[in-house]
């Protein structure tokens, strides 16, 4: 698959590039939601002058189209494409569900089972209100165990990669309840390293490995990766910007953290592209040649935790604008990413940003998906 624009599909591609001379030509409401978005994205990229934006719309197993816009890279003027790596931010937390469940499938761990059974240390859990050997693996993966969103340890979300699971067990003690687990949905991203690193003991094999044979292998995810390593990726990264109050544009944070965010891993830590983003969301929905999950895993992801009311396994469950959507956004130093997926009809659209500005994605894909209904 080539980059930017080269990378829509022939007869959208004809479309765009018709409509942007002015020719005449029959467009389909797919083609005419596309290239409405396209036009718009192009000019809020280039009045940000920020950064980049890449975007990916997807049916089902097929990118129907993909494009980047403005700079990976400002300084040196590179531009951006729909190969253009980003970071994902907390769509890691997708990824990690996704091996739970693949290691659910294969018998390692139960859904239901205790998390204390592979990681004891969970008992040091700050003043819990019921025995923290209750807490399940489906109440990590939906944020229904009562956990509070962050550790109280300094410099918990700081340090190299490779001490992401040290990390984890310092900030346990540290981690305290807002609820008792099952009794009400509280995102919690220590919840979600805890997770990870369980799931590691169980399998005894490193998580970062257990992501690449479970879900990046099978699917062909060569551009999502945990360390950034391979010089490949290193020259594809885009540069991510932090903006402060006065406009100042800074990529300090962000280069810091690509050597480590401390516990911050299993929740965060993942790299990729738009168009890997497009695989693996296939990957969830069944409709990739390679079968990563049972239809009854697929079934269960999508469908909300109770108590929770909009979060499944690793992903959040959206109904707004006449239409159900699943998926994850995410947010680190200088990236921004969104994921969502319409499990029934098969679009979906993945986002990559550096820029302040946002795109509309969830509006191109309820137009998608309206569109293709007509």
């Amino acid at each position: 698959m080539t980059s930017s624009v080269q990378s829509a599909c022939p007869a959208a591609l004809v479309a765009l590039l018709l409509a942007a001379t002015g020719a005449s030509a029959q467009f389909t409401p797919t083609q005419s939601a596309i290239a409405a978005f396209d036009a718009a994205v192009a000019a809020e990229v280039a009045e940000d002058a920020g950064g980049v934006v890449s975007v990916a719309v997807f049916r089902g197993d097929e990118v129907v189209w993909a494009k980047g816009w403005g700079w990976a890279d400002i300084e040196n003027l590179e531009a951006g494409t729909a190969e253009t790596i980003g970071r994902t931010g907390s769509i890691s937390k997708t990824f990690t569900a996704m091996v739970l469940m693949g290691l659910v499938e294969r018998g390692v761990v139960e859904l239901d089972g205790s998390v204390a059974e592979h990681l004891p240390e969970i008992m040091d859990l700050r003043d819990p209100p019921v025995d923290p050997a209750t807490i399940t693996f489906r109440q990590l993966a939906s944020h229904t165990a009562g956990l509070q969103r962050e550790p109280d340890l300094d410099g918990a979300a700081t340090g190299p990669i490779h001490g992401w699971e040290s990390k984890i067990l310092a900030s346990i003690p540290t981690t305290g309840f807002l609820t008792a687990p099952g009794t009400e949905y509280a995102y919690s991203n220590i919840g979600y390293g805890m997770l990870g690193l369980a799931l590691q003991r169980a399998a005894g094999t490193d998580f970062m490995e257990l992501t690449r044979s479970l879900i990046s292998a099978p699917l062909g995810l060569d551009d999502t990766f945990f360390i950034l390593e391979d010089p490949d990726h290193i020259t594809r990264m885009s540069v991510g910007y932090s903006r402060s109050g006065d406009g100042t544009v800074s990529a300090t944070r962000a280069t810091r953290e690509h050597f480590g965010r401390g516990y911050k891993v299993p929740n965060g830590g993942v790299y990729s592209t738009v168009l890997d983003l497009a695989r693996f969301a296939s990957g969830m929905m069944g409709t990739s040649n390679v079968q990563i999950l049972s239809a009854e895993s697929r079934a269960e992801i999508v469908s909300p935790q109770a108590p929770a009311q909009g979060y499944g396994i690793g992903l959040q469950v959206s109904d707004r604008d006449g239409l159900r959507t699943v998926g994850h956004g995410g947010s680190v130093a200088g990236y921004n990413a969104s994921l969502a997926f319409d499990p029934a009809s098969g679009w979906g659209v993945a986002m990559l940003r550096t820029t302040s500005y946002n795109p509309p994605t969830r509006g191109l894909l309820v137009e998608l998906v309206a569109a293709d209904a007509r």
